[in-house]
């Protein structure tokens, strides 16, 4: 036991030995993040969950800004699930093995990026940055960046689920 001046002999089986005072919530804050992460030439990662820093097995978390009237490279993020909350401007998503598809989220609007398809993130304004908070299925940063030709003009995508079905069907 730790010679700390508390008596553990009352903590719970699995409780670490600092009661969870340094193991169990941490905050981060806003300034305080990492941006030595894996990077997309267009956008800025920063990163404030992963193994590294909080030693989180099972998800990382962080930041994204795009520049106004700017968009990433294609990339996907290999076995990764990834969820993206778009916090401030306007997100036009490309994607498919072309980037033959697309789409736009709005502040409050989530994305989710499955695991493998090749996509390309664009701040649709020409005056604001793209601010988000990206979310990813495990604890590194998993980036591929792609070389692919993008489709003259891609297909527009509605949002459409087994619950909310396609305008008109």
């Amino acid at each position: 036991m730790p010679h700390d001046g508390h008596d553990h002999s009352d903590l719970p089986p699995g409780t670490p030995e600092d009661g969870w005072k340094h193991s169990g919530v941490r905050v981060i804050p806003g300034d305080q993040l990492d941006a030595n992460t894996a990077q997309t030439p267009g956008m800025n990662r920063q990163a404030a969950i992963n193994l590294a820093r909080v030693g989180a097995q099972k998800i990382w978390a962080g930041t994204v800004h795009i520049h106004a009237n700017a968009k990433t490279g294609a990339h996907h993020h290999g076995p990764l699930e990834s969820v993206i909350y778009v916090l401030k401007g306007r997100a036009r998503m490309r994607w498919g093995e072309h980037l033959e598809f697309t789409a736009e989220a709005g502040p409050g609007d989530f994305i989710y990026v499955p695991p493998y398809v090749p996509h390309q993130e664009i701040n649709a304004s020409t005056d604001e940055t793209l601010e988000c908070v990206l979310v990813r299925s495990d604890n590194e940063a998993v980036v591929v960046n792609l070389d692919i030709e993008p489709a003259e003009k891609p297909e527009n995508v509605p949002w459409v689920d087994p619950i909310h079905k396609a305008p008109g069907a």
